[in-house]
């Protein structure tokens, strides 16, 4: 017999011998769906791990710079680690920032903080904890899309759905519009709801950033509420304006997310050994010249040139072709996280031609948002409210396609938040709602100074 097994060929011994083996862990009572696969390489055994980021043991700090050796550090830190997120970019004095800290290199990070003295809090001790339950307040991908609501979050393909039944609910108001494929063939769907040709249009944009859950969520229940609401200032609102709503504009990073990373926040263009470019620094206004990466590592690489990217290319032609046409007098980006209301610029502390204007209506929003929830939102211009950066959706619709009225929104949590981009279903609702309520305040006191006239 020994004989026999020698002589036969080499596939038929691995068989044999896999058979053999998977009695043997039978008969031991070893689990076979286990994930412990024994033959190397073998894409048949069952079991197997998804092919998914994890973030077990990682750490959130929270720093604050008190003097220019630790900016100076951080700033070092950053450029020379890949095993540190930074949320925004080590600058100056005073200055709080989140990190999350791969676990590998907490010691480190502990024993730097330690030897610099430098003020900080550790927010979460075990990041993955949080993204096992966020990913567990997701609904299937086969669910029926009458079944979207504002206590779950939702895939790619339900999130279209819903707009295709909408519009089959309300075949007079909305129409579904399509921009075309993004990098990897997926579509960028939104809708136009409409109840008088002539009336004038606010652009609402989301999802731009992959990991910002909220942002899809809240735009699906701003179409919700425009359609539904019983509200008769809500109605009105649907009435006066007509409403072009992109709920993902980056939707191959939005499906990457559910799949495979859940902090993912580029697109998925290839650059060699690394993907993507953050699509909020790919606009053809002063791109690249600051709060930006040059380097496809990054989080916030800018891509190869000004309007590279085809996602990028997709709005800014939508918005050429419809600003006039549409009469888009309003510009709305949500984004999470860090309760903020920001108008342009991003990239310079030059102040707007209706600087004044935008600063009022951002104040009343925001106080319209403090008397609804008591959450405190800031207002500003992005360059003096979070941080500075160039290539922005925002300051290009502004700038270069002269829509007046133009504003970043950073939804739930506050600036320290210890979920960072990853909030709890539960805060879907009250977000939303939050930037419902900043939106109406906005528009209602433009029209008060004639923008829509």
């Amino acid at each position: 017999m020994g004989n026999k097994i020698i002589n036969m060929p080499a596939a038929r011994i691995g068989t044999q011998w896999l058979v053999i083996l998977c009695v043997a862990m039978a008969a031991s009572g070893t689990n076979l769906d286990s994930g412990i696969c024994p033959v190397a390489g073998d894409s048949g055994c069952r079991g197997n791990p998804p092919d998914q980021a994890r973030y077990d043991n990682y750490r959130i700090y929270n720093v604050e710079f008190e003097n220019q050796e630790q900016i100076e550090l951080f700033q070092k830190l950053e450029e020379q680690s890949d095993s540190l997120t930074f949320i925004g970019h080590a600058r100056e004095v005073g200055q709080k920032l989140s990190i999350l800290v791969a676990a590998h290199r907490v010691a480190d990070i502990a024993d730097l903080l330690k030897t610099y003295k430098v003020k900080h809090r550790v927010l979460t001790y075990n990041f993955q904890e949080k993204i096992d339950r966020n990913l567990a307040e997701v609904q299937p991908e086969s669910i029926d899309a009458s079944q979207l609501d504002w206590q779950h979050f939702f895939h790619l393909k339900t999130i279209y759905e819903w707009l295709d039944k909408m519009v089959e609910k309300y075949p007079n108001r909305v129409t579904v519009l399509d921009m075309g494929s993004s990098t990897q063939g997926n579509a960028i769907k939104g809708v136009k709801l409409t109840s008088n040709a002539n009336n004038k249009a606010i652009f609402i944009e989301s999802g731009i950033h992959a990991r910002e859950w909220i942002s899809p969520a809240a735009a699906t229940y701003i179409i919700n509420q425009l359609l539904t609401s019983q509200d008769p200032k809500v109605q009105q609102l649907a009435q006066d304006y007509n409403w072009i709503i992109f709920p993902c504009v980056n939707p191959d990073g939005y499906k990457y997310t559910f799949e495979h990373d859940r902090m993912w926040r580029k697109n998925r263009q290839l650059f060699g050994t690394c993907r993507g470019v953050d699509l909020n620094r790919n606009y053809p206004d002063h791109w690249n010249s600051t709060g930006s990466s040059s380097d496809p590592t990054r989080y916030d690489f800018a891509g190869p040139s000004a309007g590279s990217e085809l996602e990028t290319k997709r709005l800014i032609d939508f918005i050429r072709a419809n600003a006039g046409k549409e009469q888009i007098k309003t510009y709305i980006a949500l984004h999470s996280y860090s309760q903020m209301l920001m108008f342009p610029y991003g990239y310079t502390k030059e102040r707007v031609s209706n600087y004044d204007d935008l600063q009022e209506f951002g104040k009343k929003a925001s106080a319209a948002i403090k008397a609804e929830s008591g959450r405190d939102y800031v207002s500003g211009s992005l360059f003096e409210t979070i941080y500075p950066s160039s290539g922005g959706s925002m300051d290009w619709a502004h700038s270069e396609a002269g829509i007046p009225i133009a504003y970043t929104f950073e939804l739930r949590g506050p600036p320290d938040s210890q979920d960072l981009f990853i909030l709890p279903a539960v805060e879907i609702q009250p977000t939303a709602s939050e930037a419902f309520t900043a939106i109406r305040a906005i528009v209602e006191a433009a029209a008060e100074k004639g923008y829509y006239k």
